[in-house]
């Protein structure tokens, strides 16, 4: 690192200073550099030399900045490689998986919860006792209103699997929390042991999402929709 307190700057630097790497990522948030491999043990050497500076750091904004440097040096970085047959079939497994990543960092921020609408339906339940008590007037029919319509995951899941969305709904709001249908066996069970999970942060974040857009159309005055014609029209 190029800085004044190494005794270095931009205008005095040669190419002895610089080094290698397979691949660098640059973006407006971040960099990633993608090394060979080759340098690991170099790398450990300089962490255990940013160890011994944080136990001698003078203030806590050196220490923070020291751990923060060793974080990123001793973090790993995984490299996945795509291939498909068509470019449309690598675009589309391409998508799939940044969504699979950004659905991990999701639950490695917040957790997990059993999917399936799983969570949503149980929440439902519970979400509808607790308004009675603890709610009225308007209150109270915004929460029902909540209650009611955070169902909807599950009940979409059922009816394109051919089955009673209602029932469902029920006998998995009967249930333990873990527990939900699995419309690709057509079985209840535990949602943790079938691997059937949601990020806890996607599923908050739907619903605050969903709650807001909601709260804006019913302040605004006027709604433009486009009107579907028939095909006979």
């Amino acid at each position: 690192v190029i800085t004044q307190d190494a005794g270095l700057s931009l205008e005095n630097i040669q190419l002895n200073l610089l080094g290698q790497a397979r691949r660098v990522i640059v973006n407006k948030d971040s960099t990633t550099i993608v090394g060979d491999g080759l340098e690991i043990e170099a790398i450990k050497t300089r962490c255990e030399q940013l160890r011994k500076q944080v136990n001698v750091a003078d203030t806590s904004y050196e220490k923070e900045k020291l751990q923060d440097r060793i974080a990123k040096l001793s973090g790993g970085i995984a490299v996945i490689k795509v291939g498909a047959v068509t470019e449309t079939e690598m675009k589309d497994k391409k998508l799939r998986l940044e969504d699979a990543i950004n659905a991990t960092r999701a639950a490695v921020e917040e957790g997990i919860v059993p999917g399936g609408g799983a969570t949503l339906a149980h929440l439902s339940d519970n979400l509808l006792t607790w308004a009675k008590n603890n709610l009225q007037e308007e209150e109270l029919v915004g929460a029902m209103i909540i209650a009611r319509a955070i169902v909807a995951p599950l009940r979409r899941i059922t009816e394109n699997a051919g089955i009673n969305g209602a029932v469902i709904i029920e006998q998995v709001q009967q249930q333990e929390f873990e527990v939900g249908y699995n419309a690709a066996t057509n079985k209840f069970g535990n949602m943790y042991d079938e691997g059937v999970v949601d990020p806890a942060k996607v599923t908050r974040s739907g619903i605050q999402n969903a709650t807001s857009i909601a709260s804006m159309i019913l302040t605004t005055e006027c709604i433009i929709v486009n009107q579907e014609q028939s095909v006979s029209e």
